[in-house]
């Protein structure tokens, strides 16, 4: 099982980061040790002092493909969930500062906790019009809408798969909007897909 996110695939995000708009999809990789998905606790780690949350739309995969057109990419899969990209923003800066790869900023142990339930696409009335967002603490931090990416589900489907087969129980971030910040200890974060609760994690 793979863990494949998407960067800067929401224009608002990539302007409170002062970035520039990919022209296509941007991805990397975080391990299978990366899942947070059954006590939903998230232990601060010791190498990092400015741990950010980021909350994302996950789809599960369903299918193996490979170099699947876009035309095709919607029967590849068939649900939906949320997530949080935890990301170590301090050691994040520094590697791109010295222009080395920031896997290590992304992909630690426990970065990425996912909800446990996943909607079903026939579920949803539009797919291109999904809200979801991040309360901490009780407090809205971020919203999104799955109409506001640079780039769909589908294209990010298609696009992945040119490199990377994709397999059943997958899993594919699907980018972050507008509001991320730091998170502490003893934060309560929670991710909503419209007015469903998916997610909701203790920072330790």
């Amino acid at each position: 099982m793979k863990i494949i996110c998407i960067g800067l695939n929401y224009k608002d995000h990539i302007l409170e980061l002062d970035g520039k708009i990919p022209s296509v999809p941007l991805f990397f990789l975080k391990p299978d040790t990366s899942l947070v998905t059954k006590r939903h606790v998230f232990y601060y780690p010791e190498f990092s002092n400015e741990i950010h949350y980021e909350a994302e739309l996950v789809l599960k995969i369903c299918k193996v493909g490979r170099h699947i057109q876009k035309k095709f990419a919607h029967t590849y899969y068939d649900e939906i969930g949320a997530g949080i990209d935890f990301t170590a923003r301090d050691l994040q800066r520094a590697c791109m500062s010295n222009g080395n790869p920031w896997e290590i900023s992304k992909s630690f142990d426990f970065s990425a906790p996912v909800s446990q339930h996943f909607i079903k696409i026939n579920d949803f009335q539009n797919l291109k019009n999904i809200k979801f967002h991040l309360n901490r603490n009780g407090i809205l931090c971020q919203e999104g809408n799955s109409s506001d990416m640079i780039f769909g589900f589908d294209e990010i489907i298609a696009y992945v798969s040119q490199f990377i087969t994709l397999k059943m129980g997958d899993l594919i971030f699907t980018g972050t909007p507008a509001g991320v910040g730091e998170v502490k200890i003893g934060d309560k974060l929670e991710v909503f897909i419209e007015d469903r609760k998916m997610l909701t994690v203790l920072t330790k």
